[in-house]
């Protein structure tokens, strides 16, 4: 059913909602200032008709006051304007004198005002002067010869109501038009506007999962939309390092998977070919370090895969590093035919104390695999961070590699293969959990020579909270 709950409401775009906006805020401030306009044009108008009627009632006035009601009379009758009607009223309301015959028969007001007093009417009109117009009646008192006398002055408001009625005529059928030059010129400049918008959209529409390499054009206008032409290339840069990764991660998972499973399938067949069940006997052995090879290595891949998407849990707790060390060192003893000697300070910091002794475990069965002879471990404090430094008498790692050993699946020379052991994603594993605890992990070359792996982590404990003592066991 249309109008439905179900159904979403059509919305307007930028280019009809700024159209619209415009318009209407236009139409808003056009209104109030034609409002203001035409209220002081009106307000200026009467003031004006209303200063030169009592200018003319003030003047007749000064006539009769100071040469007589006759020298009144012939004034009014000399001096007439267009538009003003003048009469002289005795105290009784006749009409002694008149500016034109018309006004002659009858008073124009009953306003009566005091010697030197002046009253102000507004009237539709003056049916003795067979004149429908407005008028604005001026009455000022006057005294002559003792007698208390009346100055009428009627001056016609029509001219200014015309007037005003001609400008409102002129605003509102201005506003139409105005509002429609507003509405076009905004439509016009927010789709140039658009238009580059909709050029970046279309370029990224030809962009697919097959081709990453594509950017879109920079516009050089120096604006937002040169910003956003860069910040979607610098998206599509990462996307593409992000797909790029993606495959080779794929594609050297798949390659390490494929040799034990062929192992495997292979170990298998023959086997089940052979009915006395002699061939199983000899390659179980074989088949079993396979399998534990690939369980190891999907479990590697499941730890890497937690740390990449924020599935990576950490157990927040109060560890003590030497403790750990200690127990990976008594570990790496009970197998190891190398000497490994240890210098072991109290330090604790705060982190998950299982995640940190697997990366403790990767790098000492690292060290294991390349040393000759002797692997030396050291933790110390300094200051806010504690130092764990694992060190062996095998050949350093290059430094042109010694940031790309963190990374998946990574064996540099031929010394360094899945044939001495390792899938090639230990140190990766070490480098995630060292950044999800915010240490870092590097590779150096130790001071006597042989290759160095420092672990560095922040936040330590004070000193105080630290145990004292030192460890220290060949």
């Amino acid at each position: 059913m249309l109008g439905g709950r179900g159904l979403p409401r059509p919305r307007w775009g930028v280019r009809k909602r700024a159209t619209a906006t415009a318009v209407f805020v236009v139409a808003v401030a056009l209104l109030i200032g034609g409002l203001t306009l035409l209220v002081a044009l009106q307000t200026s108008l009467v003031a004006a008709a209303e200063a030169a009627a009592r200018g003319e009632a003030e003047e007749v006035a000064a006539q009769i006051s100071g040469q007589g009601l006759d020298e009144g009379r012939r004034f009014i009758e000399s001096a007439a304007h267009f538009g003003q009607y003048v009469q002289i009223l005795d105290p009784e309301g006749s009409v002694l004198a008149s500016s034109v015959p018309a006004a002659a028969a009858a008073p124009l007001t009953g306003l009566r005002p005091d010697d030197g007093k002046t009253l102000i009417e507004d009237v539709p009109e003056l049916p003795s002067l067979g004149d429908d117009d407005d008028f604005l009646v001026v009455a000022t008192g006057v005294r002559s010869d003792g007698v208390l006398r009346t100055v009428v002055v009627a001056a016609t408001v029509q001219v200014e109501a015309n007037t005003l009625a001609t400008v409102s005529w002129f605003v509102l059928g201005a506003t139409p038009l105005l509002l429609t030059l507003v509405g076009i010129a905004v439509w016009v400049l927010v789709g140039r506007s658009l238009r580059q918008v909709e050029r970046i959209r279309d370029q990224v529409a030809m962009i697919s999962a097959r081709r990453l390499d594509g950017r879109v054009e920079v516009p050089p206008t120096a604006d937002e939309m040169q910003a956003l032409a860069q910040t979607m290339n610098s998206m599509l840069d990462r996307l593409e390092a992000a797909d790029l990764e993606q495959r080779r991660f794929v594609s050297d998972a798949s390659h390490e998977l494929r040799s034990p499973l062929a192992t495997l399938s292979a170990g298998v067949e023959i086997a089940a070919a052979d009915p006395s069940g002699r061939t199983w006997e000899e390659m179980k052995s074989v088949l079993a370090g396979e399998t534990a090879r690939m369980r190891y290595l999907v479990e590697d891949l499941l730890t890497l895969a937690k740390t990449n998407d924020g599935g990576l849990r950490l157990e927040q707790a109060d560890v003590d590093l030497d403790d750990v060390l200690n127990g990976e060192i008594g570990r790496l003893r009970s197998t190891s035919l190398h000497r490994i000697e240890a210098r072991l300070e109290p330090a604790r910091i705060t982190g998950d104390a299982r995640r940190l002794a697997q990366v403790i475990r990767n790098v000492l069965d690292n060290a294991d695999r390349y040393a000759k002879s002797v692997i030396a471990v050291d933790v110390h404090s300094a200051e806010t961070q504690v130092v764990i430094t694992i060190d062996n008498d095998g050949p350093p790692v290059p430094a042109p590699d010694r940031e790309r050993i963190f990374e998946r699946f990574v064996r540099l020379d031929d010394s360094r293969s899945r044939e001495r052991g390792g899938s090639g994603l230990g140190l990766a594993i070490a480098a995630a959990v060292m950044a999800a605890h915010h240490g870092s992990i590097g590779a150096s070359e130790a001071p006597g020579g042989g290759c160095r792996f420092e672990m560095v982590f922040s936040h330590a404990a004070p000193a105080s909270e630290s145990r004292t003592g030192k460890k220290v066991s060949r």
